[in-house]
């Protein structure tokens, strides 16, 4: 049994947090991970207040184990979110896309537990001033809105950083990546696409099926003239917001347009072409749709037997 700081401070059996991603990470992943002894979060992304309550009250109904709720400093609702995470008694908020200092003092309050999921050493050394009991560190190999700071370079600047437990995110599904991370300093890892590729994920069936047939350059960024990278499998969407990108004049409304909507498309409708499959670039390591509870089981397991091998690769010289 691997345990770190961070199972005391949530109160989970393994040290896997599973990443909020909007429109994904709904109800059904979510109370599934956190049954099997990780953390599951759901993804509140711009979806209505009232839409998220509901999401919070059916993973109560469905488990009595910890969970958070993701909550993208950009939605329209914040406040609102933030208000009914109070109300409804959430453990753990994790924050991202902003600065959240607006949010920390009520949360704080109400003894909910914060991680701001950041990209960058001097993010992660102001949200711990604003009190974040724990960071999400997440590399640019990470699906959906990215950084630009790879995660074994940023993994262990952030440790050596902060004093506060730190989550690596970017390029985790199996016991080998959850070893390393610990190797690095971290407290645990944080997985979003190997939990899209799990039997209760509620996504549509040909997104699990893009993710299991990706290989290692199956993904692509766009956004960057928007300042707002995105990674997701390449189909004909991207590759239109690729042509766009690179004329000479570029219309910032027209690719807002562009991919407003996109990932919604994918995830509802399982349109594979004009939809947004964001991924990360471990998609290539993922080549099965199994349960949660055995892919967080099979991680475990993995990397205990990694760490008990560790020994053996080191020759002594007489």
């Amino acid at each position: 049994m691997i345990k770190t700081r961070l199972c005391t401070l949530l109160g989970i059996t393994h040290p896997i947090v599973q990443g909020g991603m909007a429109w994904v990470a709904t109800a059904e992943l979510v109370a599934a991970v956190s049954d099997a002894g990780g953390l599951g979060i759901l993804g509140g992304g711009n979806a209505p207040p009232d839409y998220v309550r509901a999401q919070i009250r059916e993973v109560k109904r469905w488990t009595d184990k910890p969970f958070g709720v993701n909550i993208p400093l950009f939605s329209p609702y914040v406040d609102d979110v933030v208000q009914i995470c109070i109300e409804e008694r959430v453990k753990v908020v994790a924050t991202g896309a902003g600065n959240p200092a607006p949010v920390m003092p009520p949360l704080k309050e109400a003894g909910i537990t914060v991680i701001p999921v950041v990209s960058s050493v001097a993010l992660a050394k102001r949200v711990e001033r604003m009190g974040a009991d724990a960071i999400v560190a997440e590399g640019m190999e990470s699906g959906g809105h990215i950084g630009d700071v790879a995660t074994m370079p940023l993994i262990p600047q952030v440790v050596d950083a902060v004093n506060v437990p730190v989550i690596a995110a970017g390029g985790f599904a199996d016991g080998r990546g959850l070893a390393a991370a610990l190797a690095l300093g971290a407290v645990g890892i944080q997985m979003g696409t190997r939990f899209i590729c799990t039997t209760e994920c509620i996504v549509h069936p040909n997104y699990k099926q893009k993710i299991v047939e990706a290989g290692d350059r199956a993904t692509i960024t766009t956004g960057h003239s928007l300042g707002h990278p995105v990674r997701a499998i390449k189909n004909p969407m991207t590759r239109k917001f690729q042509e766009m990108e690179r004329e000479a004049e570029i219309n910032e409304e027209e690719l807002i347009k562009l991919g407003t909507g996109k990932l919604r498309l994918a995830v509802e409708e399982g349109d594979m072409v004009n939809g947004s499959i964001m991924a990360g670039q471990i998609s290539g390591l993922i080549h099965d749709v199994i349960p949660t509870r055995e892919l967080i089981e099979r991680i475990v397991s993995e990397a205990e037997a990694v760490l008990n091998q560790m020994p053996s690769y080191i020759i002594h010289q007489e």
